[in-house]
Protein backbone atom coordinates (compact mmCIF):
# COMPACT_ATOMS: atom_id res chain seq x y z
CA UNK A 1 0.00 0.00 0.00
CA UNK A 2 1.28 3.31 -0.92
CA UNK A 3 2.05 6.25 1.79
CA UNK A 4 0.80 9.37 0.12
CA UNK A 5 3.41 11.40 1.83
CA UNK A 6 5.96 9.37 -0.24
CA UNK A 7 5.09 8.90 -3.72
CA UNK A 8 9.11 7.30 -4.52
CA UNK A 9 7.50 3.71 -4.12
CA UNK A 10 5.01 4.61 -7.27
CA UNK A 11 8.32 4.93 -9.13
CA UNK A 12 9.72 1.66 -8.70
CA UNK A 13 11.28 0.45 -11.74
CA UNK A 14 10.27 -3.06 -12.16
CA UNK A 15 14.64 -4.31 -11.41
CA UNK A 16 16.68 -6.48 -9.36
CA UNK A 17 18.56 -3.87 -7.54
CA UNK A 18 18.85 -0.16 -6.73
CA UNK A 19 18.43 1.89 -9.70
CA UNK A 20 19.34 5.43 -9.81
CA UNK A 21 15.99 6.95 -11.06
CA UNK A 22 14.68 5.77 -7.22
CA UNK A 23 17.03 8.15 -5.90
CA UNK A 24 15.32 11.14 -8.16
CA UNK A 25 12.77 12.45 -4.95
CA UNK A 26 16.58 12.58 -2.95
CA UNK A 27 19.00 11.06 -1.53
CA UNK A 28 17.94 8.03 0.56
CA UNK A 29 20.79 6.46 3.77
CA UNK A 30 20.92 2.50 3.74
CA UNK A 31 21.45 0.29 6.76
CA UNK A 32 23.98 -2.66 5.38
CA UNK A 33 22.66 -6.08 6.22
CA UNK A 34 24.41 -8.85 4.26
CA UNK A 35 27.42 -8.63 1.51
CA UNK A 36 27.12 -11.08 -1.04
CA UNK A 37 28.90 -11.95 -4.42
CA UNK A 38 26.94 -10.66 -7.13
CA UNK A 39 26.36 -13.58 -10.50
CA UNK A 40 28.41 -11.04 -13.17
CA UNK A 41 31.54 -9.68 -13.74
CA UNK A 42 30.17 -6.03 -14.42
CA UNK A 43 28.35 -6.22 -10.64
CA UNK A 44 30.30 -8.69 -8.69
CA UNK A 45 28.73 -7.83 -5.37
CA UNK A 46 25.51 -7.06 -3.81
CA UNK A 47 25.15 -5.01 -0.84
CA UNK A 48 21.76 -6.27 0.72
CA UNK A 49 20.14 -3.06 3.34
CA UNK A 50 16.91 -3.20 5.32
CA UNK A 51 14.24 -2.58 3.28
CA UNK A 52 15.29 -3.19 0.23
CA UNK A 53 12.38 -5.19 -0.75
CA UNK A 54 14.56 -7.72 -3.02
CA UNK A 55 16.32 -4.77 -4.55
CA UNK A 56 20.34 -4.68 -3.42
CA UNK A 57 22.53 -2.22 -4.25
CA UNK A 58 24.97 -2.83 -6.60
CA UNK A 59 27.93 -0.52 -6.59
CA UNK A 60 29.69 0.32 -9.76
CA UNK A 61 33.51 -0.23 -9.74
CA UNK A 62 34.58 3.23 -8.55
CA UNK A 63 32.02 3.22 -5.25
CA UNK A 64 33.33 -0.45 -4.93
CA UNK A 65 36.86 0.90 -4.67
CA UNK A 66 35.45 4.15 -2.23
CA UNK A 67 33.70 1.25 -0.44
CA UNK A 68 37.63 -0.87 0.48
CA UNK A 69 38.86 2.36 0.67
CA UNK A 70 36.78 3.22 3.41
CA UNK A 71 36.14 0.03 5.06
CA UNK A 72 38.52 -2.36 4.02
CA UNK A 73 38.50 -5.70 1.98
CA UNK A 74 36.67 -7.40 4.12
CA UNK A 75 33.08 -8.04 3.16
CA UNK A 76 32.11 -9.50 6.52
CA UNK A 77 32.88 -6.40 8.33
CA UNK A 78 30.55 -4.04 6.45
CA UNK A 79 27.36 -5.44 7.69
CA UNK A 80 25.76 -3.04 10.59
CA UNK A 81 27.07 0.13 8.80
CA UNK A 82 25.57 2.92 6.86
CA UNK A 83 26.01 4.51 3.83
CA UNK A 84 24.08 7.63 1.75
CA UNK A 85 23.02 7.36 -2.05
CA UNK A 86 22.15 9.97 -4.24
CA UNK A 87 21.51 9.99 -8.27
CA UNK A 88 24.12 11.75 -9.98
CA UNK A 89 22.91 13.06 -13.11
CA UNK A 90 26.43 13.69 -14.82
CA UNK A 91 27.04 9.84 -14.85
CA UNK A 92 28.27 8.95 -18.38
CA UNK A 93 27.43 5.93 -20.68
CA UNK A 94 27.76 5.13 -23.43
CA UNK A 95 29.09 8.82 -23.92
CA UNK A 96 25.50 9.69 -22.96
CA UNK A 97 24.74 11.23 -19.32
CA UNK A 98 22.33 8.99 -18.13
CA UNK A 99 22.83 8.86 -14.02
CA UNK A 100 23.89 6.66 -11.88
CA UNK A 101 24.32 5.98 -7.72
CA UNK A 102 27.33 7.91 -6.05
CA UNK A 103 27.89 7.51 -2.25
CA UNK A 104 28.05 10.82 -0.46
CA UNK A 105 28.22 9.61 3.58
CA UNK A 106 30.02 6.79 4.65
CA UNK A 107 29.26 5.57 8.47
CA UNK A 108 32.63 4.13 10.33
CA UNK A 109 35.17 6.21 9.26
CA UNK A 110 37.33 8.76 11.68
CA UNK A 111 37.08 11.99 9.30
CA UNK A 112 35.77 12.81 5.90
CA UNK A 113 37.66 11.18 2.58
CA UNK A 114 39.22 11.80 -0.28
CA UNK A 115 39.88 9.69 -2.96
CA UNK A 116 41.25 10.17 -6.80
CA UNK A 117 40.21 7.04 -8.87
CA UNK A 118 40.52 6.78 -12.46
CA UNK A 119 37.20 7.92 -14.20
CA UNK A 120 37.49 7.61 -18.01
CA UNK A 121 40.21 6.91 -20.42
CA UNK A 122 43.20 7.26 -17.76
CA UNK A 123 41.54 10.62 -15.84
CA UNK A 124 41.24 11.00 -12.54
CA UNK A 125 37.96 12.25 -10.60
CA UNK A 126 38.16 13.45 -6.76
CA UNK A 127 35.69 11.82 -4.77
CA UNK A 128 34.60 13.37 -1.33
CA UNK A 129 33.24 11.54 0.78
CA UNK A 130 32.12 12.68 4.27
CA UNK A 131 31.44 11.12 7.81
CA UNK A 132 28.31 9.97 8.43
CA UNK A 133 27.91 9.18 12.43
CA UNK A 134 24.52 7.69 13.13
CA UNK A 135 24.12 5.79 16.17
CA UNK A 136 22.88 2.40 16.21
CA UNK A 137 19.10 3.13 17.07
CA UNK A 138 18.83 5.53 14.59
CA UNK A 139 20.08 2.92 11.74
CA UNK A 140 17.57 0.66 13.00
CA UNK A 141 14.48 2.86 12.35
CA UNK A 142 14.48 4.67 16.14
CA UNK A 143 13.84 8.37 16.33
CA UNK A 144 16.27 11.27 14.85
CA UNK A 145 17.76 13.13 17.37
CA UNK A 146 15.61 15.48 19.11
CA UNK A 147 14.74 18.81 18.68
CA UNK A 148 15.28 19.01 23.03
CA UNK A 149 18.47 17.29 22.86
CA UNK A 150 20.06 19.17 20.12
CA UNK A 151 18.76 22.33 21.87
CA UNK A 152 20.47 21.80 24.86
CA UNK A 153 24.10 21.73 22.99
CA UNK A 154 22.97 24.75 21.71
CA UNK A 155 19.84 26.34 23.38
CA UNK A 156 20.03 29.70 21.01
CA UNK A 157 19.26 27.79 17.52
CA UNK A 158 17.86 24.11 17.19
CA UNK A 159 17.95 21.97 14.71
CA UNK A 160 14.60 23.12 13.11
CA UNK A 161 15.43 26.81 12.54
CA UNK A 162 18.84 25.45 11.35
CA UNK A 163 17.23 23.18 8.69
CA UNK A 164 15.18 26.11 7.63
CA UNK A 165 18.19 28.53 6.94
CA UNK A 166 19.74 25.99 5.18
CA UNK A 167 16.77 25.29 2.95
CA UNK A 168 16.15 29.11 2.04
CA UNK A 169 19.59 29.76 1.70
CA UNK A 170 19.65 26.73 -1.00
CA UNK A 171 16.23 28.09 -2.36
CA UNK A 172 17.48 31.61 -2.88
CA UNK A 173 20.66 30.13 -4.91
CA UNK A 174 23.23 30.01 -2.61
CA UNK A 175 23.70 26.35 -2.38
CA UNK A 176 27.88 26.78 -2.17
CA UNK A 177 26.64 28.80 1.31
CA UNK A 178 24.27 26.47 2.89
CA UNK A 179 26.81 23.27 2.00
CA UNK A 180 29.45 24.98 3.42
CA UNK A 181 28.11 25.82 6.90
CA UNK A 182 26.01 22.40 6.82
CA UNK A 183 29.64 21.14 6.85
CA UNK A 184 30.64 23.09 10.06
CA UNK A 185 27.99 22.05 12.48
CA UNK A 186 29.07 20.33 15.33
CA UNK A 187 28.43 16.55 14.85
CA UNK A 188 25.13 16.51 16.79
CA UNK A 189 23.41 19.42 14.76
CA UNK A 190 24.84 18.21 11.52
CA UNK A 191 23.22 14.38 12.03
CA UNK A 192 19.93 16.43 13.38
CA UNK A 193 19.38 18.90 10.48
CA UNK A 194 20.40 16.70 7.47
CA UNK A 195 17.96 14.29 8.27
CA UNK A 196 14.90 17.32 8.95
CA UNK A 197 16.44 18.20 5.28
CA UNK A 198 13.92 17.62 1.88
CA UNK A 199 15.16 15.67 -0.85
CA UNK A 200 15.58 18.02 -3.17
CA UNK A 201 17.80 20.31 -0.74
CA UNK A 202 19.48 17.33 0.33
CA UNK A 203 20.99 16.68 -3.65
CA UNK A 204 21.45 20.23 -4.56
CA UNK A 205 23.98 20.30 -1.40
CA UNK A 206 25.69 17.01 -1.76
CA UNK A 207 26.37 19.02 -5.20
CA UNK A 208 27.79 21.77 -3.88
CA UNK A 209 29.78 20.24 -0.65
CA UNK A 210 33.07 22.13 0.24
CA UNK A 211 35.93 19.81 -1.04
CA UNK A 212 39.30 20.59 0.86
CA UNK A 213 42.21 21.64 -1.05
Amino acid sequence: MFDISDLRATIVPKSDQLNAEQLLGGPITVHVTEVRIGSSDEQPISIHYAGDDGRPYKPCKTMRKVLVFAWGQDGHQWHGRSLTLYNDPGVKFGGHEVGGIRISHISHIERDLQVSLTATKGKKALHHIKRLNISAAVNQGAALPSAESVDSINPDLGPQARAKRITDGVADGDAEGAAAALAGFPEPEYEAVWALLDGKTQTKLIAAWPVDS
